[in-house]
């Protein structure tokens, strides 16, 4: 088994990878750490270009999570994927064997993430596995 952390650098994200690496050590599993994008359109140079600065962004902020669970003395493994976040987040899960999925929230109202359809909430209703949300802020 495995956890999976949906990771982006976001403030919510940051303390995502904090609990994810807090609960792979207790369990003594890997972290799968997962920076999905998905860029608007599917074709032409704008998309292409899109794309490109998304992997790059994508590569950074897996190289940081890295070093934080390297730090910690948890294994990782990383997934950089041209896909929506909910989706690519429960094709790790399903991979992986996951325990458990870990993504942060932008501490939005749960109206607005269901109207809006933010990926906790998604996940939250697609999700065979348990799914733990942690908030940006303590």
């Amino acid at each position: 088994m495995s956890i999976v952390l949906g990771y982006d650098e976001s403030p919510g994200a940051v303390r995502a990878l904090e609990a994810a690496i807090e609960v792979a050590a207790a369990y003594g599993e890997g972290l799968v750490i997962v920076y999905a994008f998905a860029p608007p359109g599917g074709v032409g140079e704008e998309f292409t270009s899109h794309q490109a600065a998304l992997k790059e962004i994508g590569s950074a902020a897996l190289a940081h999570a890295v070093e934080a669970a390297d730090e910690a003395g948890v294994p990782t493994t990383v997934e950089l994927v041209s896909e929506k976040p909910a989706q690519a987040l429960l094709a790790a899960a399903k991979k992986h064997h996951a325990r458990v999925i870990v993504v942060g929230t932008w501490g939005e109202s749960p109206l607005r993430g269901a109207m809006l359809g933010s990926t906790p909430h998604k996940l939250l209703h697609w999700s065979t596995v348990p799914i733990l949300c942690v908030p940006a802020t303590p």
